[in-house]
Formats: structure tokens, sequence, C-alpha cells
């Protein structure tokens, strides 16, 4: 079982209202960032209305870092939520430089390659970023209704 102590959320540059979360950079950690997820939308009024679409995006980006990231043994991943108006941002941080493609589909057997397909048809929108002051890069995805849609 993955714990956290909410004492090594990255203080300073979180802003008020987001979770930021250093996680191992193992498979389990998945699960652990969803039941993260899960809390942090229960104290949000109308969190359980993000919560499917939240879980499945961020469980994709989440696997994404832990199973395609370069990086030497030990590093972690981080995880950062964060309400923007009716929208919840999500955010999964790596050690890696190397940026996330989309890969097409070729014949439809395959038994991974879909995770960003995914997150493209779930999210409002998705991108990519380096890590401010820090290694390696994020990549955040925006879950909810769009802006000028109800």
């Amino acid at each position: 079982m993955i714990s956290f102590d909410p004492a090594a959320r990255r203080s300073g540059s979180a802003q008020a209202g987001a979770d930021f979360i250093w996680l191992p950079r193992r498979r389990r950690s998945v699960g652990a960032a969803r039941g993260l997820l899960r809390t942090f939308l229960g104290g949000v009024p109308g969190g359980d209305g993000l919560l499917a679409a939240g879980e499945l995006v961020l469980s994709e980006l989440a696997t994404n870092a832990i199973e395609h990231a370069s990086v030497p043994p030990g590093r972690l991943i981080a995880v950062r939520f964060e309400m923007v108006s009716a929208q919840l941002r999500l955010e999964v941080h790596d050690a890696s430089r190397a940026w996330p493609t989309v890969r097409p589909l070729a014949g439809g057997y395959e038994e991974s390659g879909r995770g960003l397909l995914l997150v493209e048809s779930m999210a409002a929108g998705w991108g990519c970023c380096l890590r401010p002051g820090g290694v390696g890069k994020f990549v955040w995805a925006v879950v909810g209704p769009v802006e000028g849609e109800s």
C-alpha cells in the first residue's frame, strides 16, 4: 500500500486549493493517485461530476510517466490537482524531458498505445511543459465543461 505524508506536499508555489503530492515511480502509484484525486474532489462542490473523466485521464498520464519516462532509478513522479473555475486541472510531473506523443492506431489490436488518444477524447485540453526551475517536464490536462459550452 502506498501512503503519502501531507507534509511532503510542495509548499510555496502551489496555489491555494491545489494539491501537489510526490509518489514513488511504481505501477501501484497510479491507484494511489486516483485515491488522492477522489479525496481532493470529495471536498469540491460538483467534484463528483468530474471524477470518472478525471480518474481516467489521471490514470493515463501517470501510467505514461511511470512506464515511458527514461529516468534513473529512484526518481519520483508528482501529481497535482487544481480547480480552475468549473474545470479540473491535472498535472503529472516526471524527471524525463522527452515529450509524449500520440501514436496513431495501426490495426486496433495493440495492447497499449491508446492512452493519449483517451486523454485527447476525455479532456477539454492537454499539453506538456518543461518544469520551471526543475528537472523534467509535466503533462497537464483539463477535465470539465469547455468554456462557452453548457
